[in-house]
């Protein structure tokens, strides 16, 4: 009877235990939140296993400031296909801004004839000439004119001026005004005049050699005869230049 009584005893006091364990884990303890909710925690992830918390604010400040310089160096948008940037112009229309560099100007060896001072025009290659003599010219690039309006031949300049007006000619008129573009009858010289900053004028033809404002055509067969120049290669050329300067196209 003694060792019933003590076996049931003993097994009363292992039960207690278990218990008040169960007691205990009753309801779920709190949570502990970490005092830095920044921290981290993907750092602490290595491929020698897990590492420490790295908690330090100064070093996570310094990881949001590099973030931050990533995304300022992204670019807003994808750029166009083959690098090539675009700008939106008057009408939407989208240009390329930028410019083959072999179409601007440069000292070029040319073996010629022709007198120190003579403009030759290549139309089919898009290059304009100043002979500067010894074998070597001053090569612009140029636009010249579209299919249907190719010329050749000799004139002179007779005539410069600066911010040139335009008056377009009726011919000129009648033929946009039946593709639905209707132009001025007349427009003061300025940086949206088709002119642009400078131009020289050949014999008594209604061809000049002038600027643009529209530099992307330059290297194209897009004009109505003229010789287009980028503002600044027009500029440069007609401080070169005189009145009675013989112009060669070809």
């Amino acid at each position: 009877m003694l060792k019933k009584s003590l076996l049931i005893a003993a097994c009363l006091a292992l039960a207690a235990p278990a218990a008040e364990a169960n007691d205990r884990y009753a309801t779920r303890p709190p949570v502990v939140v970490s005092p830095d909710l920044t921290a981290p925690w993907v750092m602490q992830l290595t491929g020698q296993g897990v590492q420490p918390a790295v908690t330090s604010r100064r070093i996570v400040n310094r990881q949001q400031a590099q973030q931050r310089r990533i995304m300022r160096q992204q670019p807003a948008t994808a750029p166009a296909a083959g690098g090539v940037q675009l700008a939106a112009v008057t009408g939407a229309r989208p240009v390329q801004t930028q410019l083959d560099p072999m179409f601007l100007p440069q000292i070029v060896d040319y073996d010629t004839t022709h007198r120190p001072g003579t403009i030759v025009i290549d139309t089919n290659n898009r290059f304009l000439y100043l002979v500067m003599g010894d074998g070597k010219a001053k090569r612009y690039g140029v636009g010249v004119g579209k299919p249907g309006f190719e010329w050749a031949g000799t004139h002179k300049v007779t005539a410069k001026r600066e911010w040139p007006s335009w008056t377009p000619p009726k011919e000129m008129i009648t033929r946009e005004a039946a593709k639905g573009h209707y132009l001025p009858a007349f427009m003061e010289g300025g940086p949206e005049n088709p002119l642009g900053s400078r131009a020289m004028y050949l014999g008594s033809t209604l061809y000049r050699i002038h600027g643009t404002n529209a530099p992307w055509t330059i290297g194209y067969a897009v004009s109505s005869g003229c010789i287009r120049m980028r503002n600044e290669d027009v500029i440069d050329l007609y401080e070169r230049v005189n009145v009675g300067t013989k112009v060669i196209v070809i």
